[in-house]
């Protein structure tokens, strides 16, 4: 199965990086700057897992090129339009394309794109980040998992073709046939987390380690929680306990992504993340006070950042 990873930065140059290593045939579409860097000083992984330094197949946007089986799609939101005009010419009749991104906002833009049939569902976790030398550095040796399915929840030939593909590389794979309910998951509790975190500016701990902390880390969860179940996709009761005890941990550390985007001054996926869900929420006739708050509070920001760019 010829694997075209679009992007090489954190985490689908991490999960390439495993697959080459591991002998799939994998192509990395990246811009002419990565592509240089990455044919001078190799693609570069520093994890607990095993480091990696291998010299990848590259190829730019514009280059020529035969459809691929698979494209695995794991750019920031913000990048998804120059990413879908570079990606097109990869994509043939029997393309799968898998994405893993936050939210739900960019399955409906692949599916107006690629159509419904290219597009696949998926979900990634794994702690990673790219460093100012173009390394990929995964911050803890815990989950790095990739979760994907039909979005219908069939167990198609080529879903079981995807899976034989991406199983075997030194991370955790999973075949899912409620794809779409466990991305729903795991938008409740990114939403929640990036809520609370960017209101407040705080990680988790510091915020539980105020008066009404975790309260208002509770009352995100339970606004995300209930759209979900409203749009139809409720939250198992399991996950739900599990994202409130991820949430409420005393002295935990976590930050999310969009949060520490923030702190560092880098545009963050505010409308894809809490926008999106925002909407969907007013689409059922739900009060989110303190997602609205949050998403104001997100969007100010990032005007600031476009007025002074």
């Amino acid at each position: 199965m010829r694997i075209l990873v679009v992007g090489a930065g954190a985490t689908g140059g991490y999960f390439g990086a495993r697959l080459a290593e591991a002998g799939r045939d994998v192509t990395f579409l990246v811009r002419p700057s990565r592509a240089a860097q990455l044919q001078r000083d190799g693609l570069r992984v520093l994890s607990p897992h095993g480091d990696i330094r291998l010299t990848p197949n590259v190829m730019v946007p514009g280059e020529a090129t035969a459809p691929f089986d698979v494209l695995l799609l794991a750019v920031k939101a913000l990048e998804l339009d120059a990413a879908f005009d570079a990606l097109a010419p990869a994509v043939g009749p029997q393309t799968m394309i898998l994405p893993f991104l936050n939210g739900l906002r960019h399955v409906d833009l692949l599916v107006e794109r690629f159509g419904e049939a290219a597009t696949l569902g998926g979900v990634c976790v794994i702690a990673s980040t790219l460093d100012r030398h173009g390394r990929i550095v995964q911050l803890t040796g815990g989950t790095q998992s990739l979760t994907y399915g039909e979005r219908d929840g069939t167990r198609s030939e080529r879903i079981a073709a995807l899976d034989a593909a991406l199983t075997g590389a030194n991370f955790d794979t999973r075949l899912s046939t409620t794809i779409m309910r466990d991305m729903w998951e795991k938008w409740v509790m990114l939403a929640s987390a990036g809520a609370v975190t960017c209101l407040l500016r705080g990680a988790i701990g510091e915020i539980l380690a105020v008066e009404g902390g975790a309260e208002t880390i509770l009352r995100c969860l339970a606004e995300a929680a209930a759209i979900a179940e409203a749009s139809g996709h409720p939250p198992r009761p399991a996950v739900l306990d599990g994202t409130r005890a991820l949430l409420t941990e005393s002295g935990s550390p976590l930050a999310t992504s969009m949060y520490r985007d923030m702190l560092s001054g880098q545009p963050v996926e505010v409308e894809h993340i809490l926008g999106d869900l925002i909407r969907r929420g007013r689409l059922v006739d739900l009060d989110t006070p303190l997602l609205d708050a949050a998403a104001a509070k997100l969007r100010v920001y990032q005007a600031r950042l476009v007025k002074h760019a």
